[in-house]
């Protein structure tokens, strides 16, 4: 019985399993800890699909990001195709779900093993896939060029900082990229850095970024916001400087830099910092002790500690000042296109390497502040003093944003060509109501 079970195993079993195992076994402690769900889901174990009546696009995005920027691609595929999207992490799963319920089918992306793999490709039957960024997990990305499913990489980025270590594997990536139906990308430095691991020239095409398009060029009312001023019991008519995905140390900068008088509102970025981050905000009133009932709206000190995920959005859309977190570190800085959006001054710190290109085209626009760690408290007190300077930041964004919109209709253009066709309608319900 045991050989049996061995010889049909092996049959599945190819040498990126091989180098799988021992690794999954090595750091399982470390994920084990993170308490990730849908283990039946990882294994490619999927909900039963309806019937296959369309053709299947299935766009993949690692976690909330990735998630975002399909906002405007999904609702401009749904007309030629229906649409999987998938997601690795729990976080960006719930994301994808409450942006496209009712508008794309959310399914989570399996393990790279590749019996996982072929069960979830038997499962979706995709007609095309397209990879948000870069994710090019090897035995994925070789069933879907054995299955002949035509595959590419969209919206995509390569930093510095990857692009060096992924030379050290060249031949490994070289290989995945070369079945590529073409790789898109964001802007020139990026076009560069795939062709020169190996994407063919003629497949690497500069479409813009679509998280440009994942936000309104006009600035929305959030919902929600009103009742989160509420419950963290902030005072309406103080400032309020909301500081997004901080990192390491960069809570007690703020709470350092925040001038007299102005209330502060910190959101980690990661969960597991959350206790240290509310030990450097002295008083900080934070919003699971006040879901818990464990603690009162208001802070003497002004300081509040965002430690949920969800709401930084509605966080923002109430700050008089917004910090992008992550750049006055070590680390390499978060996306600042959201806060812009909401038309809200921005000013981030010098560590961008993550979002250069991002910051670049605000800079151009004068729609975004950088400083250094030094400077900071100035250009808070500075912008918090002067209104003139926050609809300056304000105006620049806004244009920034207009001006580099369109990136998801490139998108949706080349993903439609890979369609199979003609394209067949759903079956209609007998009454013709859908």
């Amino acid at each position: 019985m045991c050989g049996r079970l061995f010889v049909g195993l092996s049959r599945h079993v190819n040498a990126l399993d091989l180098l799988y195992i021992p690794l999954a076994v090595v750091t399982a402690p470390k994920w084990a800890s993170k308490r990730r769900q849908g283990w039946r889901e990882r294994m490619g174990h999927t909900p039963t699909l309806a019937p296959k009546v369309r053709p299947r696009v299935m766009l993949h995005a690692v976690s909330v990001g990735e998630v975002s920027a399909l906002r405007q691609l999904v609702p401009l595929m749904t007309p030629h195709a229906d649409v999987i999207v998938t997601a690795t992490t729990d976080t960006g799963l719930a994301r994808a779900r409450a942006l496209f319920e009712g508008h794309a089918t959310v399914l989570r992306y399996p393990l790279d093993f590749s019996w996982s793999v072929a069960r979830f490709l038997d499962a979706v039957e995709p007609d095309v896939v397209a990879l948000v960024e870069l994710e090019l997990w090897p035995n994925f990305v070789d069933a879907c060029a054995a299955r002949r499913i035509p595959t590419c990489i969209i919206n995509g980025r390569l930093s510095e900082r990857s692009f060096r270590g992924y030379r050290h594997i060249k031949g490994f990536i070289e290989r995945r990229l070369r079945t590529m139906r073409a790789v898109c990308v964001q802007d020139a430095d990026y076009a560069a850095r795939f062709r020169a691991l190996g994407a063919p020239a003629e497949g690497v095409r500069i479409t813009g970024s679509m998280k440009w398009d994942s936000v309104p060029t006009a600035p929305p009312v959030v919902e929600g916001a009103a009742e989160l001023g509420q419950q963290l019991g902030i005072d309406r008519s103080r400032p309020l400087i909301v500081a997004g995905s901080t990192g390491p140390d960069e809570e007690s900068l703020l709470h350092r830099a925040c001038p007299a008088g102005v209330q502060l509102l910190c959101a980690p970025r990661k969960p597991e910092r959350f206790d240290e981050a509310a030990r450097a905000l002295p008083g900080c009133v934070r919003l699971t002790h006040l879901r818990a009932g464990r603690a009162s709206p208001g802070s003497a000190t002004g300081r509040f500690l965002l430690d949920t995920i969800g709401d930084l959005r509605k966080a923002y859309a109430l700050a008089d000042v917004v910090v992008v977190g992550r750049s006055f570190g070590m680390l390499h800085g978060s996306d600042p296109i959201e806060p812009a959006s909401l038309a809200k001054p921005v000013v981030i710190g010098p560590a961008v390497a993550d979002f250069a290109q991002v910051v670049a085209a605000l800079e151009r626009h004068g729609g975004i502040c950088r400083t250094d760690a030094a400077g900071l408290p100035r250009v808070l007190e500075d912008l918090l003093a002067e209104a003139g300077k926050r609809e300056a930041l304000v105006r620049g964004a806004l244009a920034c944003i207009a001006a580099e919109a369109g990136a998801s209709g490139r998108h949706e253009e080349l993903l439609t060509g890979l369609l199979p066709g003609p394209v067949r309608p759903p079956t209609m319900p007998a009454n013709g109501t859908g």
